[in-house]
């Protein structure tokens, strides 16, 4: 009897044992994948690789940054909503994502219930910029421009749906004015095609236009916001130039496929807190024109979403935009 009892208390410890290692290692053991909807060289691309070091060392592991662009960032978004849960994959998305593209296109493969809001990261205003050897030095130039030949500017985005594409389309409701949208697969392609001089114009993103604005690559003449904006604070607000109505800023935030745990959100969202409140991050976004703005928790930011997804949908619904 005495050996069976030792032989029951043996078998019920290894079971233990054999459970206690079984359980899975604590988040994150492994290295973590962030997606980026545009090419490299744009603006979300830009405060991905500003912050992944500091984000990387908050959590301790690699952190892998993966440029999918295509379809104003929706393969992204798609491969992220239909990744596994588990905190391994997640996305950095602006606007377009959660809101344009599905108002867009009801036909998409991801919806925006597919992905869990994480964390806010920042917002900027978007830059009007043109060719520096065009005859456009002002908004009320570009107006004369557009008013004089319908359709004949081009103006390029980094896609259908992108916050430049909205950016442009409310200036044309605002103005009354037609002009001819060329999509790209991110901002930076959407950017050289202005210095090249194969579009007239585009409403790109701080990040994109700033750098080459101030190697004289490029003429920026206004930021989206309809004050001046003191992350680029020699440059005129809309109100400045001659449109009040007119006022567009957007956002970069993180998300993780729906069902992730929330002890694992809530990891990420603080780690995000960490890597963008480090001084060095902070610089390096404010020398673009970005600045940090974070929410304070990830219910935070669904709250937040909720409004800001009403202003783009009534933006599209009321501009007429479509998928060119």
């Amino acid at each position: 009897m005495k050996h069976r009892k030792q032989f029951v208390l043996a078998l019920a410890l290894g079971t233990l044992a054999s459970l206690g290692w079984a359980q899975p290692a604590p988040y994150p053991n492994k290295p973590i994948r962030i997606v980026i909807g545009f090419a490299p060289g744009g603006a979300a691309d830009y405060v991905a690789r500003a912050m992944s070091e500091s984000f990387s060392k908050a959590l301790g592991q690699t952190v892998l940054i993966d440029n999918k662009p295509g379809n104003g960032s929706s393969i992204a978004a798609d491969i992220v909503a239909k990744a596994a849960p588990d905190g391994y994959t997640l996305l950095i998305a602006s606007p377009s994502a959660i809101s344009v593209n599905p108002a867009l296109n009801p036909k998409l493969t991801y919806k925006p219930s597919d992905l869990l809001p994480v964390g806010k990261m920042t917002t900027s205003p978007l830059v009007l910029a043109v060719n520096p050897s065009s005859s456009i030095r002002t908004v009320p130039d570009l107006i004369a421009a557009a008013k004089k030949d319908p359709g004949k500017l081009n103006y390029s985005t980094s896609g259908n749906g992108s916050a430049p594409h909205l950016g442009a389309a409310l200036f044309s409701l605002l103005t009354n004015t037609e002009m001819t949208h060329v999509p790209y697969r991110g901002g930076s392609f959407a950017i050289t095609s202005v210095m090249a001089g194969e579009t007239q114009l585009t409403f790109g993103t701080s990040p994109s236009v700033l750098p080459q604005a101030n190697a004289g690559k490029l003429r920026a003449i206004a930021v989206s916001t309809r004050e001046r904006s003191p992350l680029v604070p020699d440059m005129p607000g809309m109100r400045e130039a001659g449109l009040p109505e007119y006022n567009l800023e957007f956002w970069y935030g993180m998300f993780a496929p729906v069902g992730t745990p929330p002890a694992i959100v809530k990891t990420i969202h603080d780690a995000v807190r960490t890597a963008m409140q480090q001084p060095s991050v902070k610089a390096a976004l404010e020398r673009e024109g970005t600045e940090v703005s974070l929410s304070g928790s990830p219910e935070q930011f669904a709250s937040f979403l909720v409004e800001d997804g009403k202003f783009w949908v009534n933006l599209v619904k009321t501009a007429n935009v479509k998928v060119d």
